[in-house]
């Protein structure tokens, strides 16, 4: 990989807990950061090992209102991607797309509403907003994984400096369907029990619950030509015990009245089980579940 590159600006679609988070790395790596939304922003905070950081940032209100600018961070949930499809449409051809966002279909869902190259990052620092721009981060021995092509070392090179760990992957099929791996098993136990990640998983009967969730996710992973095992399952499990007091974002999504992903994380597993006709039981049984959990009456 070449230097870091020139100081550039960089719009945030999404300043959650993820956006937030972020925006401060990046602005730590000397980068210019616009907040792209309806409620204005003049900086990001982050705090990080009890170390608070704080970071002067721009807004802008509407797409017409963004200055001349090459890369974005989108960090909205799934379900919100429509939201912002003009500021999407406002990024040039030659620009790229962070997307920041959990599941396995970033370039299907988001390619269609931008000319800038799309480029998923998966995200494993585990983040929590506190307030409007401000974000609590809990380190969890990974930062964030791209695709290692053109875009995806453009995009790793944008945070050189910023001291968030980037992992540069070939094979960025199966590291995508790892990632889930991770979410189909704490996102929806942790939402429907109320349970922080770590001590979820201490629960026998939770955890053999959450390793057959892992197990329908790897059948359809390597139907989809991902090189996992039930040895992956089993290392994302054992990973969870030191994540002990963290709330997975579908749970702070519940326990805030927030609307939750489920369906754009878990819907996928589902709809390529049957094309490939892998048994998904226990993934439809999540989703009803969750359905139930939200729906009124």
């Amino acid at each position: 990989m070449s230097g870091p590159p020139d100081p550039e600006r960089i719009a945030i679609i999404g300043a959650g807990s993820v956006g937030c988070m972020l925006a401060a790395y990046l602005a730590a790596a000397g980068h210019g950061i616009v907040i792209c939304g309806r409620s204005p922003l003049e900086r990001v905070v982050m705090t990080i090992d009890g170390d608070t950081v704080e970071h002067k940032v721009a807004w802008a209100a509407d797409p017409a209102d963004l200055p001349p600018l090459r890369s974005a961070v989108l960090a909205t949930k799934i379900h919100h991607t429509p939201d912002v499809a003009g500021w999407l449409a406002a990024l040039p051809g030659d620009g790229i797309v962070l997307a920041a966002q959990n599941g396995v279909d970033h370039r299907a869902r988001i390619q269609p509403l931008t000319d800038a190259a799309v480029v998923p990052v998966l995200v494993y620092s585990n983040a929590r907003r506190t307030g409007p721009g401000e974000v609590t981060v809990t380190p969890t021995g990974r930062g964030i994984v791209v695709p290692d092509n053109d875009s995806g070392r453009t995009a790793a090179a944008l945070f050189a400096g910023s001291g968030l760990e980037v992992e540069v992957v070939a094979d960025f099929v199966t590291a995508l369907w790892q990632k889930l791996l991770v979410n189909v098993m704490a996102n929806p136990l942790t939402a429907l029990t109320g349970r922080t990640t770590g001590e979820l998983f201490e629960q026998p009967a939770l955890a053999a619950l959450g390793l057959d969730l892992a197990l329908e996710t790897v059948a359809v992973a390597r139907a989809e030509g991902a090189a996992l095992s039930i040895d992956n399952a089993r290392e994302a499990l054992a990973w969870f015990p030191s994540l002990r007091g963290t709330r997975s974002s579908m749970l702070q999504d519940r326990s805030a009245g927030r609307t939750m992903e489920h369906q754009g994380l878990f819907g996928p597993v589902v709809a390529l089980g049957e094309h490939h006709g892998v048994p998904t039981p226990l993934t439809r049984a999540m989703l009803a579940l969750l359905d139930a959990a939200v729906s009124p009456g």
